[in-house]
């Protein structure tokens, strides 16, 4: 299934425009990417949904075709975008690796994550619910882990799209187990008893 691009255009658009830090979610709203923003977080997820000037799409750290809910954290003051992105960053990590390839700093100690100011779905709920079926959803994510390691090994080989390697693994682990949860047992298959 193609991305449904006008609901996401018409989405994308309800997000605030003030800097701060956004987060991208898979089919699953699982968080899978945090990012800051100092031009506007609108404008930078458009950026990303659009592959336009994007270093998470061009290193293959994220598959667009994957980012389903768009989480925004809106900051009145630039100083603090940093802080917040690291505590993002590790309260997300530690659930599920995060696709960013570069960790940030520990967060500063007792800093409280704060709620998303918005939680904006970019993909339509039926588009969702036949992206998750498991045998679509494995191929493509295997297809996505090739590529994401063939620009390793010809283009970019660094620590940080190695950690997005492993992150993408961790993932198609547990849409392989999603995928094999599907088997029926077929009459016969059990060999002579």
């Amino acid at each position: 299934m193609a991305i449904d691009l006008g609901f996401r255009r018409n989405a994308v658009r309800t997000l605030t425009n003030k800097i701060g830090c956004y987060v991208l979610c898979d089919l699953d709203e699982v968080p899978v990417y945090v990012g800051q923003s100092t031009d506007g977080i609108r404008a930078r997820v458009n950026r990303h949904l659009t592959s336009a000037r994007s270093d998470i799409i061009a290193n293959r750290q994220i598959d667009i075709w994957e980012i389903a809910w768009v989480w925004a954290y809106p900051v009145a003051e630039r100083a603090e975008i940093g802080p917040l992105e690291e505590a993002l960053f590790h309260e997300f990590h530690g659930k599920s690796a995060l696709m960013n390839g570069k960790e940030p700093s520990r967060p500063i100690e007792g800093f409280e994550v704060p709620a998303p100011d918005q939680r904006v779905q970019v993909m339509s709920d039926a588009e969702i619910l036949e992206k998750r079926d498991p045998a679509l959803r494995l191929p493509r994510q295997a297809e996505h882990y090739s590529q994401i390691v063939g620009h390793f090994l010809a283009v970019k080989n660094s620590k940080e799209i190695a950690q997005a390697i492993q992150a993408h693994f961790k993932r198609l682990e547990r849409y392989h187990g999603a995928l094999l949860g599907l088997a029926t047992e077929v009459e016969g298959d059990r060999g002579s008893e």
